[in-house]
């Protein structure tokens, strides 16, 4: 028996739910370490946007972590907020299992393919990579 996978060329990710303990330290993280944009706040949300087509809506419900996210970036985006980062005082790796090594950005797989990475916690403990994509 062969299986077949479909692929949905137009779907794409809208929005995010992401449990946080503290949504203000995490707003801050998001949106000043990362550079995101804060949008305010929907219901119990607070409202991140990351790209025109994706928001984060941090809920604050709590959490133990160890949700991994993976934004592709700009080269110049990745620059500055791996600036931010350091100058934050936030721990860092080149890989998933290496967070705190200070080493990186390494070389890893990603949606479309080979890229520098960069591994850290926000302050939930929720794994986050950023990543850029050399340009053609």
């Amino acid at each position: 028996m062969t299986l077949r996978y479909g692929r949905f060329v137009t779907s794409q990710l809208d929005h995010l739910i992401l449990k946080v303990n503290d949504a203000r330290a995490s707003l801050a993280f998001y949106a000043h370490i990362l550079g995101f944009a804060y949008e305010g706040l929907d219901g119990p949300f607070s409202v991140v946007r990351v790209n025109d087509g994706l928001t984060l809506q941090l809920a604050p419900w709590g959490t133990s972590g160890g949700e991994h996210l993976a934004f592709a970036m700009t080269r110049t985006e990745f620059d500055a907020a791996f600036t931010r980062i350091r100058e934050g005082g936030i721990p860092y790796g080149d890989s998933f299992h290496t967070v705190g090594t200070g080493k990186g950005p390494g070389n890893e797989q990603g949606a479309r393919g080979p890229g520098k990475a960069l591994y850290f916690f926000d302050p939930d403990r929720h794994l986050i990579e950023i990543r850029h994509y050399d340009e053609p």
